[in-house]
């Protein structure tokens, strides 16, 4: 085994935690605990292993510091190597997911992810990414932590600034805005202007009777910033959050829109949305709209997610064509200045 430095083990472990669907808190120690190493003086770190205080630090805990003193000593840490073998491995990249540059839809810290951008990013980055959209929520999504304006436009200023020192990576600016009651969206529209993706998806009111519904999705969609459809029945199959059963549209309206305005279908990798249902996804193929294959990652792990996505991107009988994030950054953005 290749010998990983301590922070490193830390952060793979969270990495595991978080791709095997783990809630956001269980991880945050092992993340914080990396955090602490980042900041120690040279030399620190091995006084005090050899004294026996790596606890005496704030956010290290006994099993951090254990983690911390088995890599220390060039051991792969027991916590991370039960993990390892805990895992299903990660799928062989073939087919449609070895085409994919980047991921349209993720979140950071600033609203309800549990990682700050750069972490995400670059997460994306050693995951072979050319390029990933931080679409964190609109501000109607008090619950999610969602950004004002002011937010919004503080957020713009960091991602240029982590884009000028992770070069040629790419962080695409972005948000996943609200589609409020009436299909307007849930943020300033100079600012959805300035950004290079806005997922548009539905979050409150999902039980709306199907007609105010579709009506709802379709205003959405002929939104001219919209540029991808989110999680499009709302549906959740289980897990820390529950059942949730689909939102009722007209499916004909509501895909024949995104065909008509070059608004991608989300094909949502979250393992409790899978959405849309295969149903509706192979409706959505016929009808000849383009999709994006979106992790909705909250946290680093959950970017490894596109596999699930692109196994059912296949099954329904898309092609690379067809999938908007096979697309480089700028071809990409490109596709904003849509008549």
């Amino acid at each position: 085994m290749t010998q990983v430095e301590p922070a490193e083990a830390l952060r793979q472990i969270a990495f595991q935690l978080e791709r095997g669907g783990a809630p956001t808190y269980r991880v945050r120690a092992f993340r914080n605990a990396a955090a602490v190493l980042d900041g120690l003086a040279p030399g620190e770190l091995d006084r005090r292993i050899a004294a026996g205080t790596l606890e005496a630090l704030k956010g290290i805990g006994a099993t951090t510091a254990e983690v911390i003193t088995q890599a220390a000593a060039g051991q792969q840490p027991a916590y991370l190597a039960r993990l390892l073998a805990e895992q299903p491995p990660a799928a062989e990249r073939t087919g449609l997911r070895t085409a994919l540059r980047g991921d349209c839809h993720t979140h950071s810290d600033w609203s309800d992810g549990g990682s700050p951008p750069r972490e995400m990013a670059e997460a994306a980055r050693a995951l072979g990414h050319d390029w990933v959209a931080l679409t964190d929520h609109s501000p109607r999504l008090t619950v999610a932590n969602g950004l004002s304006a002011e937010r919004l436009i503080d957020q713009l200023k960091l991602i240029d600034q982590l884009n000028t020192e992770l070069a040629p990576f790419r962080i695409l600016t972005g948000i996943e805005v609200d589609i409020l009651d009436d299909g307007s969206l849930d943020q300033r529209e100079d600012l959805l202007d300035r950004l290079d993706v806005v997922v548009a998806s539905v979050h409150s009111k999902l039980r709306m009777p199907a007609g105010p519904m579709t009506k709802r999705m379709v205003a959405a969609v002929r939104n001219p910033h919209v540029d991808v459809l989110g999680h499009c029945t709302g549906r959740l199959l289980g897990g820390g959050r529950g059942r949730r059963p689909e939102s009722a549209f007209d499916p004909e309206a509501v895909f024949g829109a995104c065909q008509a305005e070059g608004v991608a279908v989300e094909i949502n990798c979250r393992p409790e949305r899978r959405d849309p249902p295969t149903r509706l996804l192979r409706m959505a193929a016929a009808a000849g709209c383009v999709f994006a294959i979106d992790t909705d990652a909250h946290a680093p792990g959950q970017l490894d997610w596109l596999g699930n996505g692109t196994t059912r991107a296949e099954e329904a009988g898309l092609t690379a064509d067809r999938i908007i994030n096979a697309s480089s950054a700028d071809e990409l953005i490109a596709r904003r200045s849509r008549a």
